[in-house]
Formats: structure tokens, sequence, C-alpha cells
């Protein structure tokens, strides 16, 4: 009887850790962070900041320190300037903005 049992919850546990291996290997990762650009590479759409390669693209959106919404220029976005990203992870590849905020100087 205990063998049975003993069964039953092992494909249970069994279950429960692939169910749940499979759901964190799956989900994006988000990242946020704040710092200053360290460089700007222009030609290829690349901001490096903190240390982290971040890529941007037609659906990236920047904000100025008001927030609202801006076409990003060169002028704006310069080594230097504090920001603040919001990034989704690609596999071997730089971080690609989903926003990014200029903000104010300290």
């Amino acid at each position: 009887m205990r063998i049975r049992s003993f069964r039953k919850e092992m494909i249970l546990i069994v279950y429960f850790v692939f169910l749940c291996s499979a759901l964190t290997f799956a989900a994006e990762t988000d990242v946020k962070i704040q710092g200053r650009v360290m460089d700007l590479i222009e030609m290829k759409n690349m901001v490096i900041v903190s240390e982290m390669t971040f890529v941007w693209d037609k659906n990236s959106i920047f904000y100025d320190e008001k927030g609202s919404p801006v076409p990003i220029t060169a002028e704006r976005l310069k080594r230097g300037a504090q920001v603040s990203i919001e990034a989704t992870s690609i596999k071997n590849k730089p971080y690609m903005i989903k926003k990014i905020y200029l903000l104010p100087p300290k």
C-alpha cells in the first residue's frame, strides 16, 4: 500500500518540477537599469550604459526629462547623459530597448 502511495507522490513531484522549469525557461527577462551613457554608436543604434550593451529599433520609445515622448537625437543622447532604460533580453544579442528615459543632470 505504501509503495503505491509513494509512486503517486513521486509522479506528482516530478510533474511539478518539469512544469516549473519549463515555465522558467520560457519566460522573457526584462531589465530595468539606470546609469550614465558610456558610449553611443549611432550607425548601429547601440548605446552602452553601465557596461551593458543596448540596441533600439522603431518600436523603442524615448522620453525626455519631462516624460514626453521625443525623437532620439545625438544631441540629447550623448556620452555622460543620465538615462533609465527598460529593455528585454535576447539570447546571444544585446538588450532590446523598450523605453528609455533621459533623466535631468545632477
